[in-house]
């Protein structure tokens, strides 16, 4: 069974697994840091009450057989703990079936969360890291080989990434199609960051460029996934540096980062080694019952494979979708339409003597404040302010709760802010304004040092009183 390991790959799966331990770890911070105030016990969407009503067969969690936030902090901290013990390598050095139970734990606790996790959590990169996770549990770890098998569903993972963001924009919004798209989408993307003023003020041939050049690497790149080397490695290394165009021009949470991570299954360890002064060992044969779990997992995800490939060939192609609810084997996809215009929901408090600002962590505010960078890091509350501004505040059950927890200081809700205007006691009442922003002018930041230029539209939200 020697053809079914893959010893050309031990420094790829040490770099990928050490990055993807990375994640889940940011993952479980953010958990720790944002989960109570979201969906805690007194959370804005509160998970107990989500728990009473679906069943564990729709949506299993731990917390099916209890829930609490303290119970939820225990879930969160053991997953930082765990994933920071693989990434300061404790899976090199304890016995090589230790890596099984390891990323299943870490697996099973972020599947947990995500499950209860409601609209929070409803975003492509939870499922992409826990698909990634699972697969993560076969990849062996210290000096044995990587099971083949097992290395080539990591490629079929970062295929099905590619493939299906470049399928849902083809299919999507016209201005993919006339390569238009990026006249808008630094601009108006859920949370831009430091550079994305200046990419949005590129001049439009070179942004019409940058839209064929994503068609390029999304649509015809992952094609040559599968072949043999030196070609799967440059294939791998289009995906790797059009991740990174897409990290340094907006925050788009871990999506990018977990897609750098999956890269690195297409590079074998004579490439790596041309980078990395890393010492590799000639890696040991995994045991028979490993690689029969490796033909197993395969066969699983062949199975599981069939609702997803149908959907990629679908004119109605969906994105970010689960067919079942432990997320092995899913959709993905990014901007299959593109927002030409950005609005933002401003939420200011009075206490009889004018109305103050509640400022944001991430999301535009105050027009002379730089977009700021905190991928791979997420900003919950922020994103969904994003979507709130697309609809009424009657489409979002949240904002109210969130309305209501300002108006009594609530302190878990104002942790998640940048700024409480109201540090000595609660507003008397809380609004909210809608207003269009814009990029300013390269003129316009030069005369006013504004970063955003904005027009109130009108009234989101009436002034409710405590």
């Amino acid at each position: 069974m020697e053809w079914l390991q893959a010893p050309d790959y031990w420094l790829s799966r040490l770099l990928l697994e050490r990055a993807l331990a990375a994640i889940y770890l940011v993952a479980f911070l953010v958990a720790a840091n944002q989960f109570r105030p979201l969906l805690g016990e007194r959370g804005l969407l509160p998970a107990p009450a989500f728990l009473a009503r679906v069943p564990f067969r729709a949506s299993p969690s731990l917390f099916h057989l209890h829930y609490s936030d303290r119970a939820l902090l225990v879930v969160a901290w053991l997953g930082v703990a765990v994933s920071a013990a693989i990434v300061l390598g404790a899976l090199e050095v304890a016995p090589f079936w230790v890596a099984i139970p390891a990323w299943l734990l870490l697996w099973v606790l972020y599947l947990s969360i995500v499950n209860v996790g409601q609209i929070f959590y409803a975003f492509g990169w939870e499922t992409l890291l826990l698909e990634a996770g699972f697969l993560a549990i076969f990849l062996g770890a210290g000096p044995t080989a990587p099971p083949l098998l097992v290395i080539w569903l990591f490629r079929w993972l970062l295929f099905r990434v590619e493939f299906g963001a470049g399928l849902i924009k083809m299919r999507g919004d016209r201005c993919w199609r006339d390569l238009t798209c990026l006249y808008y989408h630094h601009e108006t993307q859920p949370m831009p960051n430091p550079l994305s003023w200046y990419f949005h003020h590129l001049p439009r041939p070179l942004h019409k460029v940058e839209v064929a050049g994503n068609h390029f690497a999304q649509l015809l790149v992952p094609l040559f996934l599968f072949a043999p080397q030196p070609v799967c490695g440059v294939a791998g290394a289009i995906v790797f540096l059009t991740q990174c165009w897409l990290i340094v021009s907006g925050n788009f949470s871990w999506l990018n980062f977990v897609t750098l991570t999956l890269a690195l299954s297409t590079f074998d360890d004579a490439e790596l080694g041309r980078l990395l002064p890393v010492h590799v060992p000639g890696p040991a044969s995994l045991p028979g019952w490993w690689l029969g779990l490796s033909v197993a997992l395969t066969l699983l995800v062949a199975a599981l494979s069939y609702r997803v490939v149908r959907n990629l060939l679908s004119p109605g192609q969906v994105m970010n979708t689960s067919f079942e609810p432990l997320h092995l084997v899913n959709t993905y996809g990014a901007f299959g339409s593109v927002t030409k215009e950005r609005y933002e929901v401003i939420v200011e408090g009075s206490d009889g003597g004018g109305w103050r600002e509640y400022k944001f962590k991430g999301k535009p505010g105050d027009p002379r404040r730089r977009p700021r960078q905190f991928a791979p890091y997420h900003l919950r509350l922020d994103w969904l302010m994003w979507f709130a501004a697309m609809d009424s505040a009657r489409m979002h059950p949240w904002f109210l709760q969130l309305v209501l927890k300002l108006l009594r200081n609530d302190r878990a809700v104002l942790k998640l802010l940048g700024r409480n205007p109201f540090p000595d006691g609660p507003p008397r009442a809380v609004r909210a304004r809608l207003f269009l922003y814009r990029f300013s002018s390269r003129e316009e930041r030069r005369r006013t040092g504004l970063w955003w230029v904005r027009t109130e539209v009108g009234e989101y939200l009436m002034p409710i009183s405590g």
